[in-house]
């Protein structure tokens, strides 16, 4: 059985990192009690890293250049920061969701990732897996080399995802090298923009809307 569609929240402005952490807690516990309904949250945030749980303090190349938070997900430094849209996504994986089977944290994160490239593709970006990396790339021709145009960390407690993806629509890409984005030195990161592909933060979201119905709604 699928699950019905989670609420969609889109929120204006920047949003303040510690507490997108305490609403998106407050919203799995509320989904774990049967309070609260499914969410995926649309937010950009001012500039800042973030660490996950696999992240290296050498890695951190600029610690006083922005704010820096433990961020609980897996991964390892990631920067947030204006546009560059973020998806929070919180789920009952006790459930499951179109192409994505109960119980199944793999099968989650791939869910993830065709969501990305199902988005990207409505711009005629080829945004592809890499064996070994995390997140989703584009062969880069200007730079020769793959880069990153989205990340992805996630957290699963008690089966309630919470955390998610951030997508490279126009972010300032300057504010990366405080960091080595995952942990990967000899990749760089890219953007709609530097694609040479002018997306409005409304279209992007349009696009993550309808791909998630592919993904998370239709059954495989």
């Amino acid at each position: 059985m699928t699950s019905m569609p989670p609420e969609w929240r889109i929120d204006d402005g920047l949003t303040d990192y510690p507490r997108a952490l305490a609403e998106m807690q407050a919203r799995i516990a509320g989904i774990r009690a049967g309070t609260a309904t499914e969410q995926v949250w649309l937010l950009e945030h001012p500039p800042l890293y973030t660490a996950g749980t696999s992240a290296k303090p050498g890695e951190l190349t600029d610690p006083t250049r922005f704010p820096t938070f433990s961020a609980g997900r897996g991964g390892q430094w990631t920067y947030h920061g204006p546009g560059q849209r973020t998806a929070y996504v919180m789920l009952d994986l006790n459930r499951s969701h179109g192409r994505v089977p109960a119980h199944d944290i793999r099968c989650y994160v791939n869910g993830l990732e065709e969501w990305l490239i199902r988005t990207l593709d409505r711009f005629s970006i080829k945004g592809e897996r890499r064996e070994g990396r995390v997140g989703i790339w584009v062969s880069d021709p200007v730079k020769g080399t793959d880069s990153k145009i989205a990340a992805i960390g996630v957290r699963v407690t008690r089966w309630v995802s919470w955390h998610g993806v951030a997508l490279n629509v126009e972010p300032n890409l300057t504010h990366f090298s405080g960091i080595v984005p995952c942990g990967l030195p000899q990749f760089g990161v890219t953007s709609f923009a530097e694609l040479g592909i002018p997306v409005t933060m409304p279209e992007a979201d349009r696009a993550l809307h309808d791909a998630w119905d592919e993904v998370f709604q239709n059954p495989a």
